[in-house]
């Protein structure tokens, strides 16, 4: 995963600056402003915030239409506990058989939902955030067991199913490999949840491959396990 690089992004207020109408809607009026002449006020909105506020609107949308999800990533971190210090974009787990299903929902919601190259998941915009919405965690598709074990839990205010930390640190820690073994994000994680985390399951599940064993060696030399 990469870190934020930017501090803070512009959005417009009031307004949902990136939640788009769909085709078969019109566009609406613009409001009657005695202002209307002025250049709209701008303030910068903290880009954790915005993520925030992109986690909160997609996952309202897909639990009022109840779909089985979950948040995952650096936004779940934070729900259980973890620092707000959130990442480059929003995760949500899904099942492979229900990617369609959400796109759709998505879309209807004014949402931009595309296909990128990887088959793994599909993205959407919010906010002006990126969301993906990802139906293999691990090189492993997501199973309805992992889904129903998600916990349910206040997201900055709004309640949704989040991954339980076992899988959620399970799903950072088995995707180490020689292409992308970034310890540096999945370290304050680990010490932030160590004490929710059945850690005995998480080395069993990610087996012998190297380095999710260099990730537990570190966890172990840092007395974080």
């Amino acid at each position: 995963m990469t870190q934020n690089g930017d501090d803070a992004t512009l959005v417009r207020r009031p307004g949902i600056p990136d939640f788009r109408l769909s085709p078969d809607q019109p566009e609406p009026a613009p409001p009657q402003d005695p202002q209307a002449d002025e250049p709209p006020q701008e303030l910068p909105l903290d880009r954790n915030q915005a993520i925030l506020e992109a986690a909160k609107q997609v996952g309202a949308v897909l639990k009022r239409k109840g779909h089985l999800f979950a948040l995952a990533g650096s936004v779940a971190a934070y729900a259980h506990g973890g620092e707000k210090n959130l990442q480059h974009d929003v995760d949500f787990a899904i099942r492979p058989e229900d990617a369609d299903a959400v796109a759709a929902t998505l879309r209807e919601a004014g949402l931009t939902v595309y296909s990128p190259p990887e088959d793994w998941l599909i993205k959407a915009t919010c906010f002006g955030q990126p969301v993906d919405i990802i139906f293999e965690l691990a090189h492993q598709p997501v199973g309805a067991d992992m889904l129903e074990r998600a916990e349910e839990v206040s997201v900055d205010s709004v309640r949704m199913p989040v991954l339980a930390p076992t899988d959620l640190l399970w799903s950072l820690i088995a995707a180490f490999s020689e292409h992308h073994c970034d310890f540096g994000a999945a370290l304050p994680i680990a010490r932030a949840l160590r004490e929710k985390v059945d850690w005995e399951r998480v080395r069993r599940e990610c087996g012998d491959a190297p380095m999710p064993a260099a990730f537990f060696f570190l966890l172990e030399r840092l007395n974080v396990i």
